[in-house]
């Protein structure tokens, strides 16, 4: 891979350090709220606040740091949450977070996901129903644009509502924000006998990645589709096992075309056409550069991969401050097979764009639309 500045968290201002300094200590006093936790783990919260913006970073006290010292804990133990790779400092607060509350155990909090209510409140939610009865309208389109329009609403997440995907591009206005768009390219590798998709988000961000890979089941478009997930929860919104049967139940418990994708998908699941993995890989503090090589066998497996989301893409090609025109084939040669990134932009990281979009982008928003989430990409790597 091509060298490039690690990115970190030690410049007041940037991104990185905003998130450190303003969005961890945040969702700490959300966690703390959400649920009513005892003495002990209400402490713990509490010393994690302190230590994440003042403190420095120390080991778990747990079976599982020795898997962290693998991870490179024997680097970043004693040093400033602020001055290591910002990767690694996000994932190893997580990790903190989780034993912080007990998720580990032993006690009676073990097992039970802190992410959990905000990510069910997403699911629930209204404008959740608005984009299912959306689905109704679907079939009025040839396949082709079906296919398209669930591609475009799985790029954008919880931002896009199914109901604008019924022309033959995709949104309109979502394809006036896409800064990279191989999409002839993603198609042209289909039908593929083993497709990989590697989820981001649960709640209404995990509802369209599942109607995409409905679709292409239904239709013959791959025979067989793995759902890579979490181990355990990780960052606030991203999915486990457990958030893909909360969406799919809620795809089964809606109206219309929605509950026939979540029937197909729950069938699909039971017979093996839909599996699902949870590699401890998936939550480390590390590009999957470096996964073992169990992890590289499943993906060479696929006839072509998906990473889908901000978090993942860091991961694919590295979190560095790369020159925004490296090619994108350039920092995801080492990937053992097809693969395709669908991201909304939300971090500092970018590669795989023109020189006069770059320009663009710069002259009219600065910096800011590498995070803002107004943006959005789909680049290929055959």
């Amino acid at each position: 891979m091509p060298d490039a500045p690690v990115i970190v968290a030690d410049v007041p201002g940037s991104f990185a350090h905003g998130v450190l300094a303003g969005r961890h200590p945040a969702l700490i006093r959300a966690v703390r709220e959400a649920f009513p936790y005892g003495p002990a783990q209400l402490r713990a919260l509490d010393a994690l606040l302190t230590a994440a913006t003042e403190g420095v970073i120390t080991p778990l006290g747990t079976e599982d740091d020795a898997r962290w010292a693998a991870w490179g804990a024997r680097d970043q133990v004693g040093r400033s949450w602020f001055e290591v790779p910002f990767l690694w400092s996000e994932s190893y607060f997580y990790r903190v977070l989780l034993e912080a509350v007990g998720y580990f155990g032993p006690g009676a909090w073990q097992g039970v996901d802190p992410f959990r209510p905000f990510k069910l409140a997403e699911l629930d939610s209204p404008e959740t129903d608005e984009e299912l009865a959306a689905l109704d309208r679907l079939p009025e389109q040839p396949l082709e644009e079906q296919a398209r329009a669930l591609l475009h609403g799985s790029l954008w997440g919880n931002r896009a509502d199914l109901g604008f995907r019924l022309s033959a591009s995709g949104s309109p206005t979502a394809a006036g924000r896409l800064v990279a768009d191989d999409g002839e390219a993603f198609w042209s590798l289909l039908p593929a006998d083993t497709l990989c998709l590697v989820a981001d988000n649960a709640g209404r961000e995990l509802i369209p990645d599942l109607l995409l890979t409905d679709h292409l089941l239904h239709h013959g478009q791959v025979r067989r589709a793995v759902l890579q997930v979490k181990a355990h929860p990780y960052y606030i919104s991203d999915a486990t096992t457990a958030d893909v049967v909360d969406a799919v139940r809620r795809l089964v418990g809606a109206q219309g075309a929605a509950a026939g994708a979540g029937e197909r998908l729950w069938t699909a699941m039971t017979e093996g056409r839909l599996q699902i993995r949870a590699h401890p890989f998936s939550c480390a503090p590390l590009p999957y550069a470096e996964m073992p090589d169990e992890l590289r066998a499943e993906f060479a497996a696929a006839d072509l991969t998906i990473f889908k989301g901000d978090l993942n893409y860091r991961r694919l090609v590295g979190d560095r401050l790369y020159p925004p025109t490296t090619p994108f084939a350039e920092v995801t040669a080492w990937f053992p097979g097809p693969v395709a990134a669908l991201r909304t932009l939300k971090s500092d990281v970018i590669v795989g764009l023109d020189a006069s979009m770059e320009a663009a982008l710069d002259a009219a928003e600065g910096r800011r639309w590498r995070t803002s989430g107004a943006h959005a990409l789909i680049q290929v790597r055959a």
